[in-house]
């Protein structure tokens, strides 16, 4: 039995593929194994190869394998581009629709399996994914009643014939199967799991689900991969608890229309790409300089301009930090998993509230679109806190306006909400004075900088920085952030097994930079290794900058599209150091 199985299905966009793996995946997931999946997919609607690649184990998982056990393909172009990444003990079930060819230095055995045919002859060939699934169900030796549930869940509402010529679609596929290659049927039987119930979501949904926990009640955005899924679950869920959702002309209107939310008293919040948070810089200095809340939600993906829009990247680092003119507080988070992106989301509207600043939720692709098991959340966690909102005030016939900026000594003013007699104030975007009145004078401007800044000396965010740090001394530190995480714990055991001493640092607070904790683990490694998909080690100069050790300081770089592999990943560390 196996441990771990990686099992793959391709083929061009339109016709079943995202179908195919999710109806696999759920299966499995309802048995109680973990999963994580990554999709490949082309920046179109319809056309172009994509595949969807998912590692199955009875224990977590958080990166896609290095290797690959079974390749489902739906056309000549999935076998041509993820032949290599089979071995000797894997297998290819082909669609024998297009003659499948194995190429020459292919190190696994091929089939051609009737997916499209046996499809047909049930009624019509958009059943072949459902084939396909009971093919993969020989391999797995899984009966076909697992995916029972799926099946009704799905096809249900069109009735019991189309459930049943779907249940029958599997059926015969995994007959098909165990007639071509007999005994190696239940050749990649996995090892039992728990069984227990868990979550399998993308990174986008779990954002989602925590801005909604947080009390999030409006949400203004402009759809752009790959962040538009965050829009299409609150577009579902906020009616239901009194919220709304406007999609907006573009992106600047999403951030001035999310700002006025909050100064009306909204948990409102925003979620876009490179592209779209390039336009909110504005708006972002304007939620600084005013003061209002503002939570922003940037995935990251291939850039500049329209780049890679549905390829991995972690290129807007130093653009969410320093993009603004002038200078403003801001709070940049890194989530590095499902779990992290629920309960970061809550953080992130706490502070924005608590600190009166925007607090951007910087994730990427792989964490954005991923699909991931997730274990349940525990709701005792969630606290609201709104900081210091003012319900009533003490001299209300005073004619003066309310001190909506007043200096106080954590930085961080009262704020009054619309509709509070006597808290008017004046509200813009130059520089004022602690009524809000436009104020130039030098002294008012010392004043309020300097109070706007101390704010973040207040900060409480759960750990900055996850540390698996075995080591008071160690060969080599290994640093990353959002979903490179899985990878590098995968090649940390790689490593260790290869005699090397390793630590790893996950930066989870990207702003203000977490520098006493990343000081310390630094100092005691003798090479530092960061990790990014990007071309110029954003990470690694805001480590520089903050933390010092240029010359312990190695860069490991991937930006061309695509994740980092953990195999992969332990020879670039090897080499580099």
């Amino acid at each position: 039995m196996l441990h771990q199985l990686s099992w793959k299905v391709g083929g061009q966009q339109g016709e079943g593929i995202e179908s195919t793996g999710e109806i696999f995946s759920t299966a499995m997931n309802r048995l109680g194994y973990h999963l994580y999946g990554y999709r490949h997919f082309s920046s179109r609607i319809k056309g172009g190869h994509t595949n969807n690649k998912i590692t199955v184990r009875p224990t977590p998982v958080q990166v896609i394998a290095d290797d690959l056990d079974i390749l489902v393909a739906f056309d000549q172009e999935t076998i041509d581009v993820n032949y290599k990444e089979l071995t000797e003990s894997s297998i290819i079930l082909a669609d024998a629709k297009f003659n499948p060819v194995n190429p020459e230095d292919s190190k696994a055995p091929m089939y051609a399996i009737g997916f499209t045919e046996i499809a047909s002859e049930l009624g019509t060939s958009l059943m072949k994914n459902m084939v396909a699934i009971g093919a993969t169900a020989a391999l797995l030796n899984l009966d076909e009643s697992v995916f029972q549930s799926v099946v009704d869940e799905i096809f249900g509402r069109k009735g019991e014939e189309v459930v049943a010529k779907n249940l029958e679609a599997i059926k015969r596929g995994r007959e098909e199967v165990v007639a071509q290659i007999g005994e190696r049927v239940g050749a990649w039987e996995l090892q039992p799991a728990d069984g227990k119930r868990r979550m399998f979501m993308i990174g986008n949904d779990a954002v989602a689900f925590g801005a909604l926990a947080a009390g999030s009640r409006f949400m203004a955005a402009y759809p752009i991969t790959p962040a538009s899924e965050i829009m299409e679950y609150m577009i579902k869920k906020l009616p239901l608890v009194g919220g709304a959702v406007i999609q907006t002309e573009d992106e600047i209107a999403a951030a001035t229309m999310a700002i006025g939310a909050n100064f009306g008293g909204v948990r409102a919040f925003t979620a876009s790409a490179g592209p779209g948070l390039s336009l909110m810089m504005e708006a972002i200095g304007l939620s600084g300089m005013t003061e209002q809340p503002l939570v922003i939600v940037d995935t990251q993906r291939g850039g500049p301009s329209t780049g890679l829009p549905t390829k991995q990247e972690q290129s807007d680092l130093m653009a969410m930090v320093y993009g603004t003119h002038g200078e403003i507080p801001k709070v940049v988070i890194a989530p590095s998993n499902g779990e992290e992106a629920f309960y970061d989301t809550i953080q992130a509207f706490n502070i924005a509230e608590e600190l009166q600043l925007p607090v951007i939720i910087i994730t990427d692709l792989q964490l954005s679109l991923g699909k991931q098991t997730v274990e349940p959340f525990d709701y005792s966690k969630v606290e609201i806190r709104r900081g210091k909102i003012v319900d009533s005030v003490e001299d209300e016939e005073t004619k003066e306006y309310f001190k909506r900026y007043e200096v106080t000594e954590d930085g961080v003013s009262p704020r009054v909400l619309p509709g509070v007699k006597g808290g008017i104030h004046h509200v813009t975007g130059v520089e004022h004075d602690e009524q809000g009145k436009p104020s130039e004078a030098t002294g008012n401007r010392r004043a309020q900088m300097d109070k706007r800044f101390r704010k973040l000396e207040h900060l409480r965010f759960d750990n900055p920085v996850h540390v698996n740090a075995p080591h008071d001394e160690a060969d080599v530190l290994l640093v990353g952030f959002n979903s490179t995480r899985g990878t590098i714990e995968e090649a940390m055991t790689s490593l260790e097994a290869d005699g090397l001493k390793v630590n790893h640092a996950h930066v989870r607070l990207i702003y203000p930079f977490p520098a006493e904790e990343m000081s310390e683990l630094v100092n005691r490694a003798k090479h530092v290794v960061v990790v990014e998909n990007n071309a110029t080690g954003q990470l690694a100069n805001m480590l520089k900058m903050n933390v010092g050790g240029h010359a312990k300081i190695k860069n490991v770089l991937k930006y061309d599209g695509t994740p980092f592999l953990p195999r992969e990943l332990a020879g670039l560390v090897k080499e580099s150091i």
